[in-house]
Order: C-alpha cells, then structure tokens, then sequence
C-alpha cells in the first residue's frame, strides 16, 4: 500500500544522475517534534513509518508518537515496524520455508493461485548451523565434515534448494560458505536499501530481521535489525509489520583508541560487563562520540554481534566514513556507495562524532582502560582480567570439583609423560610434554566421590599424559563475534607462526579447530602465507559455520573424553565465541571461557586455565629456554602490516561472485521441481505443516471456550527455553520413540534445532525441557502432566496426554505465573502451545513477542485480574475452565475482558491480551498465516 504522505515527506534525491524517491525526515515538523536530536535508531524508525504510513495500521498520531519522543518516559506506544528484508540461518529458517510451501498447497486447494505465495520481502538463508566439528587435526578435516554434514542433512538441503528455485525473493547461501552474520555484513547488507514500488525506485535505510539472535552484528555497518522468532520472520517476508514499542535509547560515548596488546574481544567483554550491570534488556543502545570515528569497521560488528548478550534489542553504530570504506573493502559497487553517503548525509544518518543526541540514559568508556580479558566460566558477562584468570578459575573450579589443593612445579608424570613423542593420530602436528603447564591441580576424592586427580590418559598412538581439572580439552576459533575481524584473526595466526619458530605445539589432549565465518578469512591466511603454521598446531580448518559456538563441537578426543567422564573432572573450553553457557559447547565439558583468537591459541599451547599466562611459561624453545606469551604475541603494526599486504576488494568481489550457487555437491544434489513441493512421506526432518489443514476460504466466527482441561499449571518466568524444543533427543522421550518407530536409529537422531521442519517431532518435544516443573504433575520434572481423559488422572507425558485430549475434543488451557514467555523469541514455543491443543493461556503477565506469537497461532493471551494469580484464587489445575465472552471479536470489536468459571465454582474477569487491531484480526482468522493467505486469495 502506497504510503499516505501526511507530513508532505516525499522527495527525490538525485546521485550522480540517478533519481531515487526518499521521505525526507526534516519535513516532520511541529510543536514538540524535535526530528534533528532524535538518536539514529529512532530516526531509522521514523523514516520506516513514513514509507509505510497507512493510514490503519500506521497512522500520523504514530509518526507524531515517535517524533515527538518523550527519552525519559517509559515505553508505552506501539507501533508496527516494517523491516527492509528477513534473514535466516537454516534451523530457524527451515520451518518459515515448511510454512510457505504448505501455503502454496493451501492457496491450491482454495482455488487459488499457489505462485503468489511467496515473500513480499526480501528473505536471504545462510545455512551454516548444521556442520559438525566431527573431524579435526588434520588437512582433509574440511572435506570430511562437510561431507558428513551432507549424509545427516540431505533431505534438509534438497527441501532448501526446491524452495531456493520455487520461490521469487528467497535466496539461499549453500553449506560450506560462511557465517550467516558475516555473510550478512560482507555481502548481503546493503545500508540504504532500493527497491522499485509502483514504478518508482525507492531508496531507504537497510533495515531486517533475523531467525538468529546475532542478527544484531549487522548494526555494525548502520543497519537497524535485531534477532525474531519464526513467526515473526514469517510474517515480515509476508509483508506483515513486527509490533514493537517505541524504546529507551541508551547512549554508549566511546573515546580514546585502544591499547597496544588489547584486542577487539577484549572491548566486547568490557563492553558485555558493563551494559549488562546498567541494566538494557528491551533498550537499544547507540554508540557516539568521538572514540567511534577511530573504531574499526570489524571492532564495531564483533560489538553490535554481542548485543544479545548485553541483553538489548540493538547496539548501533551510525554510518560514516568508515561504513563506506568497509562497503568498498567487502565488494559493493561505487554506485552503492555513494548512494549510502548522500542519503546518510541528506537524512542526518551521517556520524557527528561532536554531536550528543537525546538518549534515555547515558555509559562511557574511554578505550584505553580496555585490558586483556576472558570472560567465564558459564556467562559471558562475567568478565575475568586475564592476569587473574588463573586466581580466578582456582575459585571457579570449587563449584565444579570441590576443594582442590594447588603444588607448584612440574609434576613428575606431567614430565615423564611424552618425551617428544607424536600428538594423537587426530592431528598430525608434533606435541611433547616438555611444555606442560608449570602450576599443577591436585584433588583427593572428595565427598562427593570423585576420583583422585591427575589422570593418567594413554593415547591410541601410544602418547601418555595426566589430565586434571582445568584441563583445555577444546581450543575452538570459531563464532560470527570474532571470526570477521581481520585484526584478531591475523593476530591468532601470527601468534601461531611465532610459536611454531620457537618450538611450542599444542597439548596432545587439546582438540583445536578453525572455524571462520567466511572463505575470505581463508584466502587472507593464504595468501599472508600463515595458514601452515595454524595447520601445525592443529588449528586446521574444520568448517564455514557457527561450529562449537552453538555446540556443534564434536566429540572430545575419545580417551580424553573416557578419563574426564570416568574421573568427574572439571575440563574447559576456550572459544572465540560470544555465549559459554553450562553444557552449550559440549557435555563433557563443564567450564567454558571465551577469549580473542589470539588467546584461544595460547590456551591452547598451555593446555591448561591453571596457568598465568602473563607470567608462566607457555614451554621451551629447542635450546630448553622458556617461552612466555609475551615472547610470541604480535605488535599491532606487525598484525597491521599484514592485513594490508593480505587483504583486499578482490578477496570479497571473488568469493561472494557466485554466492548463492553453491559447489558441485549442491548443485548435484536431486530436486523436486515445480510450484508446489512433493512431500516425502517417509521423511523424518520435513513435513507439511498442518496449520491449513480443511481450512475454509472464509474464516469460521470465534467461539467460546467450554469444558477445558488444564495441561500445565506454571510458576513464574516461565521461559521459551522451557517451552520449546531444544538440545538432543532421548530415546525414551516421546519424540525418540517417534523418530525410533520411523526407522532411525539414536545415534542419527540429530537434534530438535535440524529437526524443526517436521512438526511431529517438535510437538512431542514442546513443554518437554528437563527444568519444566508442572505443578499439577508434583514430584515430576520435565515434560509430564496428568491425563484427565483416564480416570484419577494419572501421569503422563504431555504429548501423550494432549493426544489424548484432542481424541476426546476437550479444549486445552495452560495456567501461568509472572513473564510468561520470556527469553528469545520462539516460534516453536508458540507453535507447539497450539498444536498441542492449547486454546487459551492464562498468565499473571507476558513477555511482548512470546504473547504476540501466540496470538500469530491462533491462542488467545488471557490475564489474571491486576493482584490475582492461579494460588489467590484457588485453583490448582484439576478444575474443568469456561471462558465466555470470545465472541465479541465476531463484532469487529476486541473485548477488555471475559468470563472464566470452573466447576468447583471460581469465578473472575480475565483480561484479553489481544492489544492491536492487527492481532484481532489474526486471531479471527485462526493465525497469522491464515490471515495472510486469505489476504492473497482475495487479492
């Protein structure tokens, strides 16, 4: 819909003879609209309502709202932002793409026809979720992982590359090219975004949403965009707006320039640490100041990728200078960049490094306090000062061992262990134990039983060592945070070549891999001739993709794995990564540090967290000297000098010429062909999804619920995590069973992320996290309730139970304490809620988006009354609920409230959380994919 114009905003901006329509900013005039002194984000926001100012569901009193914005008020107002494009990584994407084709059937079947389905935005996937660090250590690691990759996600693939020709504006970046957010910032952003509307060549800021809560290193080049659920996604590539309030702008004053010997992870730590103390979840956060000017480009995507983790929507960069010459570097066109220059420039989106907008709150960091840090060992705001990192640890390792008692010096077996013998068959790199680390942990049994450490560990090829708590059992650089920053990528390797001049090695129990997150970073290790001596301490490349950031670690080397689990003892990983939570890198190992390439390369030749890497030796050189960090580690100018020999415009124009082809195993792979997709039905990873299934051309009035059963009686902060499927499938859980009668076997389960195109699989797994504790299931944890179908209500699985349920036709309601629904976004947590039968939730308060995809799947958000929960008002789940009062919404109205009874005689007024016009009507249509393909068929 063309947009209404109130304001008179639109204009034309010519660049170098070529006209492009915008909406001015400056024409948003008024007593109290004070446009100029708005933060960047908020101008973005702006800009985005008046384009698509509609007169219904954007409306001039929204423009006004958000011109007028009040920094110190709380965020009250809503509005309906409408992102430039949508993307996805391939475990949250593949379910949008399920969703669409099962669309297209649907459009078929209502006579419609299928070929309008498809994404009325943009909508780009990078599939890079999926390898495994399965192989490591050696020169064919690469080939093999991705060929492995291939077996576990064909059926996957081939549904990606139907999808990839069938529909018009979806791209697909194949398996074994980058990380999705550093494909997104080196290819795929474009800053200020054109698109031909009406026939008129629009331009306007780069703005998007992503299936991955990285999305946000994309603010990095000035792009506004942040991490969403499924639903969301799939409603932005349908042309629909994600509701949003307008938010606090915290302002992030950057000055100064960074120290020598300090990096860019290091930045992000301190950063992490201190925005996480002040307090930003649902804020964006913007960086200014001068310090911004001198920021490299790399230095502020690594920042913008970790605002998940400082908890905010966004951590912006304006665009300047710096954004163009990054632009030019990674490939994009001249026409492009002066595009983005002079509508920057026009609009006031450029960088005033001497201006102080209006913000809500304000931090500063002057960069030269930043000092070398780690950050662990289960959160990445809980940063540590790398010279107290061994203290630091030592009172850590407490928690996960016991006491501990610490003796200084070589421990005898330590130094008899592997006299210049060969590393582990994993690795072809040489490793002896004449540098082991020089500070050794000793612990007795405990009380809680554990063995006596150190362990003795014999290799397959006869090497022998002791193994002890502290032990660096995985030295990963790997993770979109780190891996696009040239500066600490160079620095890892140039930290490799001087170890391997001075004789250092790896520990034989340390599994090493390279993980960049694109084929670039490749190119510039060759071509700076450093990629043999990563190889030679078995940092050999193991794949393009997320890897052991998200868990895809691997196995452990296999005897260092049998010592750790049979011995209980308290191993570390040290990844370059931006989250470290208990158990996400793998389940051998219990303490997880993130740290700079550089450092994870050092670890990685001490071997151990109980070292003092500024003081202890990493080991001795051939004529037995020590070896210190200091001795090794890079001077900026060196990491400098070579970037520029080794990096440039060609590097990028060459890799990404062909991006979306793929290599001959992609495109040799077979393909279903035409407008719709044929379904396989023996297929255990992607089915057609059941949303439309008999669905009319014309919505069925709402009704009323009656006779309802309780599945879950909930606590407070209730999050997605509990909610939606997630981590391994085990065999005896009702998703196992299912995958184990479909003829797979448990060692090829996979995970619930490769398997959410196949709904079977997640119902059975949604509610079923090991932490949900089900109040009317009491002595149970995990996915189990009571079947009231049966009589006395035994326990049950939830799935089983629903199952039963829905055979009865008995309505389904979920009772909920306080911020229902919080954490990421999703979609499965919402989609499973509905398929499960669940009609209505009943919740003390909700999280904004988890309310919102409810409502997107056809589940009305109901509310206690303001003081009232399920306790106050004595219900304990085994009553059988009506709520009267639905049918309101058949009018065209939304009611404030309705009317719940039970049985046992509880009476009271919930409130209807249906908060927009726009959600009313998705739930009249059942969700928001009915709605949509209703719009379509009518259209």
């Amino acid at each position: 819909m063309a947009s209404k114009n109130s304001f008179g905003a639109k204009s034309t901006l010519d660049v170098d003879g070529k006209s492009y329509e915008i909406f001015r900013l400056d024409a948003v005039k008024g007593e109290g609209l004070d446009v100029e002194s708005l933060p960047f984000s908020l101008k973005v926001l702006l800009e985005n309502l008046l384009r698509t100012e509609d007169g219904a569901d954007i409306t001039a009193e929204d423009i006004k709202a958000l011109a007028g914005w009040d920094e110190t008020a709380q965020p009250d107002k809503e509005i309906q932002f409408t992102p430039a494009r949508v993307i996805m990584q391939d475990f949250t994407g593949v379910p949008c793409v399920v969703d669409l084709a099962t669309m297209r059937e649907a459009m078929a079947d209502l006579g419609g026809d299928a070929t309008k389905i498809n994404p009325l935005a943009p909508a780009e996937m990078v599939i890079d979720h999926s390898v495994m660090a399965d192989v490591f250590g050696t020169p064919e690691a690469f080939a093999r992982n991705v060929e492995i990759e291939y077996e576990r996600n064909r059926e996957r693939y081939q549904f990606l590359r139907w999808g990839q020709g069938a529909f018009d504006d979806f791209k697909v970046v194949p398996p074994g090219t980058g990380i999705v957010h550093q494909v997104n910032i080196e290819h795929l952003a474009r800053t200020v975004f054109t698109r031909e509307v009406d026939g008129e060549l629009l331009a306007y800021p780069d703005t998007c949403v992503g299936t991955d809560s990285h999305t946000t290193m994309v603010n990095g080049i000035g792009v506004v965009g942040w991490g969403v659920g499924g639903i969301e996604a799939e409603a932005a590539m349908l042309g629909q707006p994600v509701s949003m309030l307008i938010p606090r702008v915290v302002g992030f004053k950057l000055s100064g320039e960074l120290p020598e010997g300090s990096t860019a992870t290091d930045l992000v730590l301190t950063i992490t640490e201190m925005v996480r103390k002040h307090g930003v979840v649902g804020k964006f956060v913007e960086f200014y100041g001068p310090g911004v000017a001198a920021l490299p480009l790399a230095n502020r995507a690594t920042i913008g990728n970790m605002s998940p983790e400082f908890g905010s929507t966004i951590a912006v960069f304006p665009i300047d200078g710096e954004t163009t010459s990054y632009l030019r570097l990674t490939g994009r066109s001249e026409e492009q960049i002066a595009l983005v220059e002079k509508y920057a420039k026009e609009q006031g989106l450029w960088l005033d490094p001497a201006a102080e907008p209006r913000y809500s709150e304000k931090l500063e960091l002057d960069l030269a306090t930043v000092v070398p840090s780690i950050a662990g060992p289960k959160r990445p705001q809980d940063r540590v000062l790398v010279s107290e990192a061994k203290e630091s640890f030592r009172t850590a390792l407490v928690d996960y061992a016991g006491e501990v008692q610490h003796t200084t010096g070589y421990d005898e077996a330590v130094e008899e262990s592997f006299p210049g013998s060969d590393a582990p068959s994993h690795d072809p790199a040489q490793s002896n134990g004449e540098d082991a680390p020089n500070t050794h942990l000793s612990a007795a049994a405990t009380d809680g039983g554990r063995a006596s450490t150190p362990v003795e560990v014999t290799l397959e090829d006869g090497t022998t060592f002791t193994l002890d708590h502290g032990a660096v059992t995985i030295a990963s650089i790997t993770s979109c945070t780190n891996t696009s920053n040239p500066s600490v990528m160079i620095g890892a390797a140039l930290l490799a070549k001087k170890a391997v001049e001075k004789g250092l090695t790896r520990k034989p129990w340390v599994k090493t891999t390279l993980a960049p997150g694109s084929q670039v970073v490749s190119d510039y290790y060759d071509k700076a001739g450093l990629t043999p001596y990563l190889d030679k301490l078995g940092f050999n490349l193991v794949g393009y993709g997320c890897v052991t950031c998200i868990g895809n670690s691997g196995p452990l080397i296999p005897e260092v794995s049998a010592a750790v689990n049979e011995n209980d003892l308290a191993v570390v990983s040290v990844l370059s990564g931006n989250r470290n939570f208990e158990g996400r890198i793998s389940p051998d190992i219990k303490m997880n540090y993130l740290a700079s390439p550089p450092l994870v390369v050092a670890y990685a030749l001490a071997g151990s967290m109980d070292v003092d890497l500024f003081n202890d030796a990493l080991g001795q050189d051939a004529d037995g000297n020590d070896v210190f960090l200091k001795d090794i580690w890079p001077s900026p100018a060196e990491v400098e000098e070579t970037i520029a020999g080794a990096i440039n415009s060609d590097m990028f124009a060459e890799s990404y010429a062909d991006v979306f082809k793929g290599d001959e195993r992609w495109r040799s792979l077979p393909t279903p062909e035409g407008n719709t997709f044929t379904w396989d039905e023996a297929s255990t990873y992607v089915r057609k999804a059941p949303y439309f299934d008999g669905m009319p051309d014309e919505p069925a009035p709402v009704t009323d619920i009656s006779g309802a059963r309780v599945l879950l009686k909930l606590g407070d902060s209730v999050t997605t995590d509990h909610i939606s499927p997630a981590g391994s499938i085990k065999a005896d859980s009702p998703a196992g069973i299912y995958l184990t009668e479909h003829g797979v076997a448990p060692r090829d389960f996979n995970s619930y992320g490769s398997r959410r195109g196949n709904h079977e699989v997640m119902i059975r797994g949604t509610f079923a996290n090991i932490r949900l504790r089900n109040q009317i299931a009491p002595g149970t944890e995990g996915g189990f309730t009571r079947d009231f179908t049966v009589e006395g209500g035994p326990v049950s699985t939830v799935y089983d139970a629903s199952v039963h349920y829905q055979e009865a036709g008995i309505p389904l309601v979920v009772l909920a304490g306080k911020e229902y629904g919080s954490g990421s976004s999703r979609d499965w947590a919402a989609k499973g809620t509905s398929l499960l039968g669940v009609k209505a939730v009943i919740a003390e308060s909700y999280e904004r988006i988890h309310r919102s995809n409810l409502i997107g799947m056809g589940v009305i958000p109901l509310q206690f009354p303001e003081g009232q929960n399920a306790e106050s008002l004595g219900l304990t789940g085994e009553e059988t609920f009506s709520i009267a009062g639905i049918t309101e919404l058949n009018d065209g109205t939304t009611p404030s409230t309705v009317k719940v009874t039970t049985d046992t005689g509880v009476e009271f007024d919930a409130v209807v959380r249906i908060d927009t016009p726009g959600e009313a009507n998705y739930y009249r249509n059942g969700g928001i994919m009915q709605y949509v393909l209703r719009n379509l068929l009518r259209g």
